[in-house]
């Protein structure tokens, strides 16, 4: 999807310009009554019904009027169909968080004695459900390294029911072949889950590469301004249905009427923010490929990148994340000069999340991915030197001199 004879830079405005329009305009419903171009925040608990049949039919599910706020709410449901114009899915179920998303997701497809096959590097949270909660309702996974599609054929059973992907993965940007595994899911009657939070539809969308499910932390590029916490499912109509009954029915996973109105806001501009993002990221990730102080850098768009043919051919921009690692010292470990890199820069600023208008650089092995053991970690190619990054909408020159300024100190 990516052609390496375009200029990234054009290609990166061919995908805005393909997306931007249903950016602004999907889900939209405007006010009948104050004829208000924005669509209102609606705060009710509870919604009135015309009369008895009514009020029993939409309980039996034979009409589309609103009951209670836990069910169902008109700011949610315009952000769920503005997504799912994005994903290119047929129906879209938001959530209170990504992680209560993914837990509604696998609990829905999974029961007591399933099996799962998921990547070895992912985000920490994930793979702490996958490895330490949901054992407890005897659910258990084989993690795999993802970059080959032979490990999770070599990992199936007779009880495997999920395929979890997780590309770029978190936090080194590892490229799992989309395609391949789903093809090979289906052969098997397993679904697949993918985690499209790094990617974002601008960069990725996994339903069009035979994907079941596609999951986001909305909290991140997404919204993409910091100020919302959300998260998403994606897929058939029929699976989707399945989710809402179970995460938000029944679980109570709600997202709060109020945070999809700001991320309904922030995805107006989604397009505009990912094609700057995307094209910082590749710029710094090429500068930093030759910094003498840097050791190795995580980043699809380089062609040194193990998943670079991978991802060009799945992916429609490489992404506004990268990682790094920094070269030790004779007097300091490649964990103190990682550390002393997020101690030294001015500009970007040094928090955990991704996706926003900020720039935002974090030590993955001491925050995001520290309750991941050490030999998880090593195995899953995260070293305690790793620095991710995530590009925001700055001046791109702006944030290389704060990164060269920061190295040379470290």
């Amino acid at each position: 999807m990516i052609d390496p004879g375009r200029p990234y830079a054009v290609q990166l405005a061919a995908r805005a310009a393909a997306i931007g329009t249903a950016c602004v305009h999907a889900g939209d419903a405007h006010d009948p009554f104050t004829h208000a171009i924005e669509a209102p925040l609606v705060l009710s608990s509870a919604f009135g019904f015309e009369s008895a049949r009514e009020a029993a039919g939409a309980f039996r599910g034979e009409n589309e009027a609103l009951i209670y706020g836990r069910w169902a709410n008109p700011s949610v449901r315009a952000l769920e169909a503005k997504l799912a114009a994005l994903e290119g899915a047929e129906d879209a179920c938001a959530a209170a968080s990504g992680v209560a998303a993914v837990t509604g997701a696998l609990l829905t497809i999974c029961e007591q004695g399933s099996h799962i096959v998921a990547p070895r590097a992912m985000y920490g949270e994930s793979a702490r459900l996958l490895r330490e909660r949901l054992p407890r309702f005897g659910i258990t996974t084989t993690f795999v390294d993802a970059t080959d599609p032979a490990a999770f054929a070599a990992a199936v059973r007779p009880e495997t029911r999920v395929f979890y992907l997780e590309t770029p993965a978190n936090p080194n940007l590892a490229i799992t072949d989309i395609e391949s595994i789903a093809g090979m899911a289906k052969g098997h009657g397993i679904v697949t889950m993918a985690d499209n939070t790094f990617a974002t539809p601008f960069a990725q969308t996994p339903v069009e590469l035979g994907v079941d499910l596609v999951l986001h932390s909305m909290t991140k590029a997404l919204g993409g301004h910091g100020d919302a916490i959300g998260g998403v499912v994606l897929g058939r109509k029929a699976e989707v249905g399945r989710i809402r009954d179970l995460i938000i029915k029944g679980m109570g996973g709600v997202l709060a009427p109020f945070n999809a109105f700001l991320i309904s806001r922030g995805l107006r501009t989604f397009a505009l923010r990912q094609r700057q993002a995307c094209e910082t990221a590749s710029l710094l990730a090429a500068r930093l490929a030759s910094h003498p102080r840097v050791e190795r850098v995580y980043h699809p768009s380089l062609p040194s990148n193990a998943g670079h043919g991978i991802a060009s051919r799945q992916m429609h921009a490489y992404g506004s994340i990268l990682s790094f690692e920094v070269e030790g010292t004779q007097q300091k470990s490649t964990l103190e000069v990682g550390r002393s890199v997020l101690e030294g820069v001015k500009l970007i600023t040094h928090a955990v999340s991704l996706g926003d208008v900020r720039s935002l650089l974090v030590h993955p092995a001491s925050t995001t991915h520290s309750t991941m053991p050490a030999e998880t970690r090593a195995q899953a190619n995260i070293g305690d030197g790793l620095l991710r990054l995530s590009a925001g909408v700055e001046t791109a020159e702006d944030l290389w001199q704060d990164l060269t300024q920061a190295l040379a100190r470290a």
